[in-house]
């Protein structure tokens, strides 16, 4: 049985964040107690079977390839170039170039390449233990960057017997470019009338002031900070961070400020309709207020504790990956 690329590299991690059916969608949930800290989670090390293996140039032109006979008795790792970035640690958003190669045949399974100059945003996250026989997106790439200078290319070996049965060996090679932004960096826009206002204190946190009237009929989406990043498309996996309170008394219910070290992740059609609506054309770098009555909300959830709520968002959009094709 040959890995298949788009389960090992498009599983949704999910971090920071539960996301609870809704007729087939969901919003943000209580996020766990984070253990995000600056200890390497696996740290691994080189060994014969990554050292053997080659990098011709860098990036998506890389050439990469493994000497017949080679063999990948362990998760190993081996840095090709060493960057001169800060260290790469868990929790952290980065970017990164990526090719995934079938270790056997030479197949290249999966690359960056439906990024914005074929670059990808990756978020690190140290909560999703790495399982060597489930890695995951952001595990993967945790296991291959941490304790790593940004600007290294690494190789990391994947025994076939880590991946499941009848598995191939793969090669994943990584090259990290930057470290991203975790608020919005977007240029401020004027603000509107009758929505809900919205102050930042100087982590970029924002607390949300529900204004005097009537809750909004229909969603209400309005950009606060407009990013120039890639535009939001339906399906991508969004990494955000979110403040949601009750226009009802303006409680949180929820929130990444609060409740986690670092950013969530999912994909646009894994959460309700309002929040939906408020992220697919938006820009990466902006920050949006997402109003959402009960019918684009939990309003079809009979006995959630959000059903007649309207819900009040302000999301930093720090990052957007396409769905693999």
């Amino acid at each position: 049985m040959r890995l298949r690329p788009i389960a090992l590299l498009s599983t949704v991690a999910v971090a920071g964040v539960l996301l609870t059916a809704c007729s087939g969608e969901a919003t943000p949930e209580q996020t766990p107690t984070p253990t995000a800290d600056s200890t390497c989670v696996l740290d691994k090390q080189a060994g014969a079977g990554s050292d053997a293996v080659t990098v011709d140039g860098s990036g998506l032109d890389a050439k990469i390839t493994v000497p017949e006979g080679t063999e990948f008795a362990d998760v190993e790792r081996t840095v090709v170039v060493e960057g001169d970035g800060e260290d790469v640690v868990p929790g952290d958003l980065i970017s990164v170039r990526y090719q995934l190669v079938d270790a056997t045949t030479g197949e290249v399974m999966g690359t960056s390449e439906r990024g914005a100059d074929g670059v990808l945003p990756v978020l690190l996250n140290p909560n999703q233990q790495p399982q060597l026989s489930d890695f995951t997106q952001s595990s993967i790439f945790l296991v291959a960057t941490e304790c790593e200078p940004i600007g290294s290319e690494i190789v990391l070996t994947l025994p076939g017997s880590t991946l499941g049965e009848g598995a191939n060996d793969v090669v994943l090679y990584v090259q990290t470019l930057e470290e991203l932004p975790t608020v919005a960096t977007g240029e401020e826009q004027q603000a509107v009338d009758g929505v809900a206002t919205v102050t930042l204190d100087e982590s970029g946190a924002p607390t949300i002031t529900i204004p005097e009237g009537d809750a909004p009929a229909e969603t209400v989406v309005e950009t606060l900070k407009k990013g120039d990043g890639p535009v939001v498309a339906e399906g991508d996996l969004v990494t955000v961070q979110y403040r949601g309170v009750k226009w009802s008394n303006g409680e949180e219910f929820d929130a990444t400020w609060t409740n986690a070290a670092f950013p969530a992740q999912f994909p646009t059609t894994g959460v309700v309709t309002g929040f939906k609506k408020g992220l697919e054309g938006q820009t990466v770098g902006s920050q949006v207020l997402i109003e959402i009555p009960p019918a684009d909300g939990y309003g079809a959830s009979e006995g959630h504790e959000l059903a007649e709520e309207t819900l009040v968002f302000v999301v930093d959009i720090l990052g957007t990956t396409p769905a693999e094709q």
